[in-house]
């Protein structure tokens, strides 16, 4: 299963949580980014919805 990811600030996480739950019908796991680092992927700079520094990934 292919899921999808969002990468948003905090004022957009509880859109992304929604959209997520109608997508999926299953909670999602939340990333802090500023707390996680990657090592094969950088996480976008910016949220989805808008121009803010992206805080979140909700996967």
């Amino acid at each position: 299963m292919l899921s999808f990811m969002y990468v948003v600030c905090k004022d957009h996480v509880e859109f992304a949580i929604d959209s997520f739950v109608d997508e999926y019908e299953d909670a999602p796991d939340i990333v802090d980014l500023k707390e996680t680092e990657f090592s094969d992927w950088d996480p976008p700079v910016k949220c989805i919805e808008c121009e803010q520094a992206a805080q979140y990934l909700v996967v």
